[in-house]
């Protein structure tokens, strides 16, 4: 029974994850049906591709250093400190990780951003960067910080240890293990990247996930194949490296009450208030820049360019609001099937776990990791996959709608896996055994206890996935058909395009992303809340 719950949602992501990147391999090492390994020797011999691979490496360890050097202070900010709307600006924290990389495109097209760091320039990617991985600094830094208390630096302090002397040689070692935590996060992501640096980066600035997409687009499907093939090899050995890190740095901790002990006064005064005009500059500025760029025109304030969501200009394949509707069906059928395959994981993996040391052959961990894998895996490399897989006989399916919403589910599956698994696990398994030895079905356990007790987690894990698909840009891209416009794509071409009303108009559909986004986000965290009390 619990192996076969855990069937289906291995044999999903076999079929579109592993199958795809089989069929990669196979067209890198194939192309003709006998093996060849030209492409790899064309792609060595290329420098301009070896220029793409030490460009994304290296734009990658800027971005991670830029987003701690701005990240590092708010996580002290929220660890060692209470002020009014730490709360609010706490869960306002997540909201740029989950925008579509898309939104925050337009936002660094304009405004203030943009006469710092103007499109087409490394600033404008490491600032966007810096933007989108905020959180994931401040959150994990933030807890362990705060975790940490004050019994360390007063034992030091009373030992004679300086305010330096503490901070260098106490917090800093204890902080170095979330600190790479975070960092490896933030690092895989920019390595990884592919919105941001389409929009941004021009012609001239190209991560191999950009290169992957203008190979696939000129019909270069092996270059393509061997550069997938490479940023898998990459992405698996930072990954190694990373945990090896983690682990010789790891420090064992008791953990302290997460609240923070002592009110803001003196000397903390001043660094307080800086610290939250950072956070605001950083997290507020784009986002405000996004929404005024939406209703201002070169003659001053406009609606002109909400009033034209629903006409369609020559760039556009249907008007805005038609996207958005598209967005919106495609995003909730993709969340069902995450929901639906994810479930059925949670539940196969918890069984396999309850089900005592005859079942440990078959190692929940394993589903588990490799239910995970569509987490670290490339986007476009998806997409390029689902697109060789099912592109051909028997199965083809390029002139259907049926591998977007796929695709979506895919890369939305961890994220319900990651919600569900610790929600059933805290399930008593005595309540449900009492209900079954009181004559039960396992149907009506299932709806009189499971379903009561992980009605807000199932709500969470749903908005989650909503979210990540409404937004999904990389995947949506490649395997997207013209008849089928999504939001995010609809901004790409509209940026795409020369001319204010264009740029107008994608600043406009961008703030109609966000706020629905963002909408998605408030209730997620609402639900969280609901679950904490």
């Amino acid at each position: 029974m619990a192996l076969g719950l855990v069937a289906l949602p291995v044999a999903f992501v076999g079929l579109l994850l592993l199958w795809p990147l089989a069929v990669v391999v196979d067209r890198a090492l194939r192309p003709e049906g006998m093996l060849d390994l030209t492409p790899f020797a064309d792609v060595a011999a290329d420098p301009s591709l070896w220029g793409v691979i030490w460009f994304t490496t290296w734009q990658a360890l800027l971005s991670t250093l830029l987003t701690l050097v701005l990240a590092l202070p708010a996580a002290w900010l929220f660890a060692r400190n209470r002020f009014v709307g730490r709360n609010v600006l706490w869960a306002a924290l997540v909201v740029p990780f989950v925008l579509p990389t898309v939104v925050v495109a337009a936002a660094f097209t304009s405004g203030p951003s943009a006469a710092v760091a103007p499109r087409g320039t490394l600033w404008a990617v490491l600032l966007a960067h810096a933007f989108l991985n905020y959180a994931v600094v401040v959150r994990i830094v933030g807890v362990a910080w705060a975790d940490l208390g004050d019994r360390f630096a007063s034992a030091a302090a009373v030992l004679g240890a300086g305010r330096w002397q503490v901070a260098r040689r106490v917090t800093a070692p204890l902080l170095a293990p979330s600190i790479v935590a975070s960092a490896s996060v933030v690092y895989l992501f920019s390595f990884t990247s592919f919105g941001v640096v389409l929009l941004l980066g021009g012609s001239r600035l190209r991560t191999i996930e950009v290169e992957i997409y203008e190979r696939v687009r000129q019909l270069d499907l092996g270059t393509a194949a061997v550069l997938a093939i490479s940023q898998v090899v990459l992405v698996v050995g930072l990954v190694w490296v990373a945990g090896r890190w983690a682990q010789r740095w790891s420090v064992a901790l008791r953990p302290s009450d997460p609240s923070p002990s002592r009110r803001v006064s003196g000397a903390r005064r001043g660094a307080t208030v800086l610290a939250v005009v950072s956070m605001l500059l950083v997290i507020g500025l784009p986002l405000l820049t996004l929404v005024v760029r939406s209703i201002w025109g070169p003659d001053g304030w406009t609606w002109s360019y909400w009033s034209a969501l629903d006409e369609r200009r020559g760039v556009l394949q249907a008007a805005p609001l038609v996207a958005l509707m598209n967005s919106l069906a495609v995003g909730a059928l993709a969340a069902v099937i995450a929901m639906v395959v994810g479930g059925l994981a949670v539940a196969g993996i918890v069984t396999l776990e309850r089900s005592g040391p005859a079942w440990r052959v078959a190692r929940p961990a394993a589903f588990d990791a490799l239910l995970m894998l569509p987490l670290g895996a490339s986007a476009v490399t998806v997409g390029l996959g689902l697109l060789l897989a099912f592109g051909r006989p028997p199965i083809d399916l390029r002139s259907t709608v049926v591998l977007v919403p796929m695709a979506q589910a895919l890369v939305a599956l961890p994220f319900v896996i990651r919600v569900l698994l610790p929600a059933t696990r805290a399930v008593q398994l005595s309540m449900r055994e009492s209900a079954a030895v009181l004559g039960a079905s396992p149907w009506s356990v299932a709806r009189h206890i499971d379903l009561p007790l992980l009605a807000r987690p199932i709500a969470i894990a749903g908005g989650f996935a909503f979210a990540v698909a409404l937004g999904e840009f990389g995947a949506t891209l490649v395997v997207a058909r013209p008849n089928l416009p999504t939001l995010p794509l609809t901004v790409a071409r509209l940026l795409g395009q020369p001319g204010e009303i264009n740029r107008g108009q994608a600043m406009a559909v961008a703030t109609l992303l966000m706020i629905v986004t963002v909408g998605v986000v408030l209730t997620v965290d609402q639900l969280r809340g609901g679950l904490r009390d």
